[in-house]
């Protein structure tokens, strides 16, 4: 068994969705193929462990709010850190 890659993303970290994710079957209570996450969608990691059969990262996102999936690498990307912008002297009188 190879040794599994180091994750990509860390616990915390602002993802996005880069595909809409259907339901695999993980989410019983969904029709099957049910739209979970539309692309786009953010959500934060709040927890990262490995598929065993596959050797795979898997990253467990809360989208939302609603609910949190299951997700692979190629399935979400980081979400680009922004520095809150500052208001100027005209805006703050």
């Amino acid at each position: 068994m190879t040794a599994p890659q180091p994750a990509r993303y860390q616990w915390g970290q602002a993802v996005q969705a880069v595909l809409d994710l259907s339901n695999d079957g993980s989410f019983p209570e969904w029709p099957a193929d049910a739209l979970l996450v539309r692309q786009g969608d953010r959500g934060e990691i709040v927890q990262i462990g490995t598929h065993i059969d596959s050797n795979s990262t898997i990253y467990l996102v809360e989208f939302g709010g609603r609910r949190v999936v299951g997700c692979l690498e190629n399935e979400i990307a980081a979400v680009p850190f922004r520095e809150p912008a500052i208001a100027s002297e005209d805006q703050r009188r």
